[in-house]
């Protein structure tokens, strides 16, 4: 029978500040486990954990929290400060760390952190790992005789060491000294990384919320509210909008006339670009939220589509099992395998932006030929512990699927992220979409006031 995990979700662990599991006293314990772990698993006779942050400020207490429970099992640590997530898991690759932390709640407000582990080949941790983890955090706390303690220092140059791996993703001659770009950062993780990427490569560059408090963090900007970024991009008169969330592993496009691209339609851009310089390899993995119009334009591309469910890391090891390179979410993760081993929002621009130098068309011109279908999501807020097999969810689901039938697709699911129950119907039928939703959304809040 599969152990349960207790604390670990889709995305590490995470939650509200100062609510459990997301207080001080546990992240101690968390780095203490994490290090009792790595000393079970690792030969090597000195061990070093990296540990990167967003700009949240419950990141100071957290990373505190967790240098003194990680160096109280002997580890050691490497500090880099405020970095995108997948900048923590290539610096653990090339600064041959055995585990890089993230402390971060992604596109969450700044009373949401968490934290999540990517391990020495920077991916994300084995669920054995995790149920070790949590084995110890069952365990007394006990520290290492004093000269056994970990040390722990800071890395200067982590943010530009980035920069540059982000700079080499794309061919040396390529030039952006064309485009006008804006940029909105989400007053998180890019704020310091993702300016200087495009500036460097040739770009004008005009920066949008860039000047994190710790408060302000996905506050009315970013990916999560592409409207913002539309706004400055028609303002700007700019060729391209860019927005990033707060830890910068996802990335909402907005083109010339303001419209927005989400995950799929940055996805589609990006295999056209590969299609017309002859290097797509395989096929591309989605989820069973990618719009059916991707799957449509890909089968007329010639290229295999695989969906699995929703999460970067189904993605991750499917593209893997398949050896493919491409896949991603409608929300604005890409994972990009020619480049990294986790969703990066600045890699997945700067291969936009290629696919734009490579073909000489526009955002606009190219994603024509991906007719979305229409689709709506909604997020009902409720306690995660409703049972979606209540038979008011159920039979509203099954009424929902016979009368879309093989015209549309319905799928209710748990946030791995949030408090929230996730409701998406698409159909061509726009009426009978929204019909659908509402009916949806009533049986769960229906079935959410029987949680007790």
């Amino acid at each position: 029978m599969k152990q349960e995990r207790q604390f670990f979700g889709t995305d590490g662990i995470r939650g509200c500040v100062g609510k459990f599991p997301i207080t001080a006293d546990f992240v101690l314990k968390l780095g203490w486990a994490m290090g009792q772990v790595l000393q079970e698993e690792i030969k090597e006779a000195s061990k070093t954990i990296l540990i990167g942050k967003d700009t949240r400020i419950s990141g100071y207490m957290f990373e505190s929290a967790l240098e003194a429970g990680i160096t109280s099992a002997g580890v050691n640590i490497a500090l880099l400060g405020p970095m995108p997530t997948s900048a923590v898991a290539y610096l653990t690759r090339t600064l041959h760390a055995q585990i890089g932390i993230v402390i971060s709640a992604s596109h969450n407000g700044y009373n949401d952190n968490g934290i999540k582990f990517f391990s020495s080949e920077g991916y994300k941790l084995p669920e054995k790992w995790e149920l070790a983890i949590e084995s110890y955090l069952t365990r007394p706390m006990q520290t290492v005789d004093a000269q056994s303690l970990g040390k722990a220092w800071r890395i200067r140059d982590a943010g530009g060491r980035y920069i540059e791996f982000c700079k080499s993703s794309i061919p040396h001659h390529a030039s952006f000294e064309n485009l006008k770009l804006v940029i909105d950062c989400a007053n998180g993780a890019t704020y310091h990384i993702a300016p200087s990427v495009f500036q460097e490569l040739g770009a004008k560059v005009t920066v949008i919320y860039a000047t994190p408090d710790g408060l302000n963090i996905n506050e009315n900007c970013g990916s999560t509210h592409p409207s913002t970024i539309q706004h400055h991009v028609l303002k700007e008169k700019a060729d391209v909008g860019i927005a990033f969330d707060g830890d910068g592993d996802r990335v909402i496009m907005v083109d010339h006339l303001g419209e927005i691209l989400d995950g799929d339609e940055v996805l589609y851009v990006i295999i056209k670009g590969l299609i017309e310089a002859d290097r797509l390899k395989g096929g591309v993995v989605g989820t069973f939220m990618t719009n059916k119009g991707l799957e449509v334009a890909l089968q007329e591309m010639g290229v295999p589509f695989l969906r699995v469910p929703v999460g970067e890391q189904y993605v991750i090891e499917a593209l893997i099992k398949k050896d493919w390179l491409l896949g991603g979410e409608s929300s604005g993760h890409i994972i990009d395998r020619r480049v990294t081993t986790t969703d990066d929002g600045i890699i997945a621009a700067l291969q936009v932006l290629q696919s734009m130098h490579v073909t000489g068309k526009s955002l606009h011109e190219l994603k024509r030929g991906f007719k979305k279908i229409p689709q709506r999501l909604v997020n009902v807020k409720c306690d995660n512990n409703i049972d979606l097999n209540q038979i008011e969810i159920v039979r509203a689901l099954k009424e929902a699927e016979a009368k879309l039938g093989k015209t549309g697709r319905v799928l209710l699911r748990k946030s791995g992220t949030e408090p929230v129950i996730r409701i998406m119907v698409e159909s061509d039928d726009i009426a009978l979409v929204e019909t659908l939703i509402d009916s949806l959304k009533i049986a769960v809040e229906s079935a959410a006031s029987h949680v007790t």
